[in-house]
């Protein structure tokens, strides 16, 4: 009356159809086919001898290696040791080698030993190695990152009365 259906048991499945596919022949509208993932563009590095004043934004990596006036934000950020960031720093990853003077916010955020932070730090996890040199205050949340771009409100003028 029943017999055992042999879908899911191990072993060679037999094609379901006699038709031979091809590979290149089109495919209908509604068919769907994935792509490659796109690779992963080489980090964008900022030799010694450049300075630049104004704000990056990518979604890639950064090597700064020279001085930057203005903000940065990137996937990865590595700040060099002989490195200079004025300005606030925004980035999944962050390794500050070199001189940063602003805000750093970041998932994860490392000072090396040669490392100099002025500036409030906010991140999910952080490491400070021995050496390094940190004026600031220091604050975890479980997004840093959400938070940027959120204007604080100007304060109200006093009103007489």
């Amino acid at each position: 009356m029943f017999s055992k259906s042999k879908i899911n048991e191990p072993g060679p499945k037999a094609a379901t159809t006699d038709k031979p596919v091809m590979k290149d022949a089109p495919r209908p509208a509604g068919d769907f086919q994935a792509s490659a993932p796109k690779p992963k563009p080489p980090a964008s590095v900022l030799s010694s001898d450049l300075h630049i004043k104004g704000n990056l934004k990518t979604s890639g990596d950064i090597l700064v290696e020279g001085s930057v006036d203005g903000d940065i934000r990137a996937h990865l950020l590595t700040v060099g040791e002989g490195a200079t960031i004025k300005g606030e720093v925004v980035a999944d990853d962050v390794v500050v080698n070199g001189r940063v003077v602003g805000r750093v916010r970041g998932l994860k955020v490392r000072l090396t030993s040669s490392a100099r932070v002025e500036g409030d730090i906010v991140h999910k996890t952080i490491a400070i190695e021995s050496g390094a040199h940190f004026e600031g205050s220091v604050q975890r949340q479980d997004d840093p990152l959400s938070t940027v771009g959120k204007a604080v409100p100007p304060p109200k003028p006093a009103v007489k009365g």
